[in-house]
């Protein structure tokens, strides 16, 4: 899968004549890689697109130009982007009162180890969750959270033949279910690398 590189990003002056255009395009790039998990939680699918426009939007906000400063940036959000067995995901725990939001992230401590994946009738694999580092005391989590969903190789020949992709929270807080459209299921097989057995 393709991982960003100084040769794939536009210096801070190119960028500042892409950019409204770039943003158009993710935006509606993002649509499809967006699930609802309840009400309160989101899953927005990271790829080689999104970690793009993350790193150009960085270096644009903090005038980033040194080749080596730009190297640091893309060795933090390169991690983001599959590798053809697996999905990657950042997990947003959304509450429009602060107070309810702060509240609940009280009652919900390791909910980011509940994420799930299921691929047709096998049985479902949790969640990866923070691996550069714990979002998560005793007391709390955090409201963002990275997953990376391992899929072994059965399971990504199955997503590209179309199996049933369905994805939840095992966690009496978010506890849900959801199966994934015709039009997400696609975007997140392009993930993937079928083996082609």
């Amino acid at each position: 899968m393709q991982k960003l590189t100084r040769e794939t990003l536009w210096s801070l002056e190119q960028y500042a004549v892409e950019r409204e255009a770039f943003r158009r395009m993710v935006i509606e790039h993002k649509r499809a890689r967006r699930v609802a998990l309840g009400a309160h939680a989101t899953l927005l699918f990271e790829d080689f697109l999104t970690m793009k426009y993350q790193v150009q939007e960085m270096l644009r906000v903090e005038r980033i130009f040194e080749p080596d400063a730009i190297e640091d940036e893309i060795a933090a959000y390169n991690p983001l982007i599959p590798d053809g067995t697996n999905w990657k995901a950042t997990l947003l725990i959304e509450y429009e009162d602060v107070a309810e939001r702060a509240a609940a992230l009280k009652r919900m401590p390791g909910v980011e180890h509940r994420v799930w994946v299921g691929v047709g009738d096998t049985p479902r694999t949790f969640a990866v969750a923070d691996e550069d580092l714990d979002r998560t005391d005793r007391d709390k989590t955090a409201a963002v959270h990275f997953l990376r969903f391992e899929l072994d190789p059965d399971r990504v020949d199955a997503v590209a033949a179309g199996a049933a992709v369905t994805l939840g929270i095992d966690h009496d807080e978010l506890r849900c279910r959801v199966t994934l459209d015709d039009h997400t299921a696609a975007a997140l097989a392009g993930d993937l690398i079928p083996t082609g057995g």
